[in-house]
């Protein structure tokens, strides 16, 4: 993938995956492909949960008071 996508593309694009790789019309090469590439969109949507969870930490840990620092990866 070229330009990151946003999160809502990537799901998107990973439920037309399932669907064609559901119809069971495709050759094993391509299945596999397109198996290959949803994996990718996985764990490309894992990390950008796991950067939004971390923010979101960063926001509600101070003393109960919410307040906005910058995130430090």
């Amino acid at each position: 993938m070229a330009k990151e996508l946003k999160f809502e593309e990537m799901m998107k694009k990973l439920e037309e995956i399932v669907s064609e790789l559901e119809s069971g019309n495709m050759p094993l090469e391509e299945s596999l492909k397109k198996y290959e590439e949803g994996v990718k969109l996985i764990q490309a949507c894992r990390k950008k949960l796991d950067e939004t969870k971390r923010k979101i930490e960063v926001l509600i840990k101070k003393d109960g008071k919410v307040t906005l620092e910058p995130f430090k990866e």
